[in-house]
């Protein structure tokens, strides 16, 4: 399973519920990482989603103790246990989880790769993930250089789960 989120300089990840800058560069990052691929994540997240539904061109998968939740172009799991029956189904590679924060906590350590748009500026964020750059099973294997858009700089950096 890989990663990608775009984080600021605090590992902030977001704000009021969406994310914290518009970046159409790291947008289409994003798409051309997990288009025709399978992507995971939150309810949370899902519901942040333009018209609050699956993302097109990818197999979804929400993860939700909500019994009762449905969304359109989603598959729902309702546990850990049922998500990795459910991904079993696919290449690892193939996988990747797109937020939130609870999730990208919780599973970023079964991920071998993680795809981190690193936003040179804290953006006053009140959603935060773990920093990547402190774990010592992660190194970083690609870093692009400096984007600077809409008044921000930022790097794409992929980071490698260390082999045992």
């Amino acid at each position: 399973m890989n990663l990608i989120v775009a984080a600021d300089s605090r590992w902030g990840i977001g704000k009021n519920g969406g994310l914290l800058a518009d970046l159409p560069t790291d947008m289409k990052y994003f798409r051309e990482h997990t288009r025709n691929r399978v992507v995971v994540m939150g309810r949370r997240t899902l519901e942040s989603l333009p018209g609050k539904k699956g993302l097109p061109k990818r197999v979804n998968f929400v993860l939700t103790s909500n019994a009762d939740f449905e969304a359109e172009r989603c598959t729902v799991v309702h546990s850990e246990d049922e998500l990795w029956e459910a991904l079993s189904k696919y290449e690892p590679d193939e996988v990747f989880l797109i937020g939130g924060a609870t999730l990208y906590n919780r599973f970023y350590k079964y991920c071998d790769k993680l795809y981190v748009t690193k936003i040179d500026a804290d953006l006053g964020a009140d959603t935060f993930i773990v920093d990547f750059d402190k774990d010592p099973d992660f190194e970083i294997i690609s870093e692009s250089e400096p984007v600077t858009e809409n008044g921000l700089t930022y790097r794409f950096v992929i980071y490698k789960k260390k082999d045992d």
